[in-house]
């Protein structure tokens, strides 16, 4: 399967056999990763990573996998080029794409909720750069999705309950908190869940909606499959026979006030809802279920300690598949055809 040159922007805009090839190709980097046959196919060349916000994992993950693949991950600030913004003068997408594209072999960019002034511009910039490059524009986690941890979830789901994930029990969780975390996470997990047929419950407080076009997605996605798809607004009942729950905060549709993230009012509205969090007590009326998350995890607010830390959590082993997942994705996108 010919992947070379695609972007990758949301695991929805990827047939599901284009999914595979990336999952398939990442579960035999992981058992190989250090004698594989593809430790080469990036070699010489360069990855650049445009990261409007820091991260942890993410330019770990990335640097690491383009080292292991032979090549290099170069780390770019906006705040330290020329770029154009609706307030300043400078290079414009079209420009910065074109010159981009004669130096590297891929773009990701990581643009999140503080960096912009409204949902959806992170996606547009995206979609802008995407137009414009010749090389594979890639996220490393916008406003709105966020595929490389979604196709870590899948390879970590895999792992522990079977390659078929059909009608296994999902329930996505509102957890209070004192962070405030765009949809990106969470739209994507319950976007690729949906497209893998798990039967998927959705549970926040009121005033907590996601995307109504990504909602939409995941409940064709679900009756595509015969599964279920149900959105309640409870903060226990929903566990009840899970084998997965995703415990995450996130912020409400009415983050932005004139072009700014609320932060201080979005936390304070958050910490009205203690009882939304994920705990022993709960995870005892689940099916043994097993404790996923994106990380960072805001313990003692989303998740307990003795979830989080719990022999039924496999965030550890999520966070280690962005590697091998993120391995394969620039393979298979960016690395030499007889190579891959």
């Amino acid at each position: 399967m010919d992947l070379h040159g695609k972007d990758l922007i949301c695991t929805q805009e990827w047939a599901v056999e284009e999914l595979e090839a990336v999952l398939s190709l990442a579960a035999e980097m992981k058992r190989e990763r250090f004698t594989h046959r593809y430790n080469n196919c990036l070699a010489q060349k360069t990855f650049f990573m445009f990261f409007y916000n820091p991260s942890v994992r993410t330019r770990q993950s990335f640097e690491c996998a383009a080292t292991e693949l032979g090549g290099h991950a170069q780390f770019l600030e906006p705040g330290a080029m020329r770029l154009k913004t609706a307030t300043t003068a400078g290079e414009t997408i079209e420009d910065a794409a074109e010159v981009m594209s004669r130096y590297a072999v891929g773009l990701g960019i990581r643009i999140l909720e503080d960096k912009i002034s409204a949902y959806g511009e992170g996606d547009d910039l995206l979609r802008e750069y995407a137009r414009w490059a010749e090389i594979p524009i890639i996220s490393m986690a916008h406003d709105k999705y966020h595929p490389c941890q979604g196709l870590a979830d899948i390879v970590g789901l895999r792992e522990h309950l079977g390659q078929d994930l059909k009608g296994k029990r999902l329930l996505m969780m509102w957890g209070h908190g004192a962070l405030v975390r765009s949809w990106c996470s969470v739209q994507e997990n319950l976007l690729i869940c949906s497209r893998f047929g798990m039967d998927i419950t959705l549970a926040h407080p009121e005033g907590y909606d996601l995307d109504p076009e990504v909602i939409a997605a995941v409940g064709e996605n679900c009756a595509s499959h015969g599964s279920r798809f149900e959105i309640i607004q409870d903060s226990k009942a929903g566990y009840e026979g899970a084998e997965v729950v995703y415990g995450r905060n996130w912020m409400s549709p009415q983050a932005y006030k004139d072009g700014v993230l609320d932060k201080p009012g979005e936390i304070e509205k958050a910490l009205r809802h203690p009882q939304w969090i994920c705990d022993a007590e709960k995870m005892a009326l689940t099916n043994d279920a097993l404790y996923i998350h994106p990380m960072p995890v805001d313990r003692g607010h989303e998740v307990t300690d003795e979830v989080a830390s719990g022999p039924r959590s496999i965030i550890y082993d999520v966070a280690e598949n962005r590697l091998h997942v993120q391995k394969a994705l620039m393979a298979l996108t960016m690395g030499s055809l007889e190579d891959v």
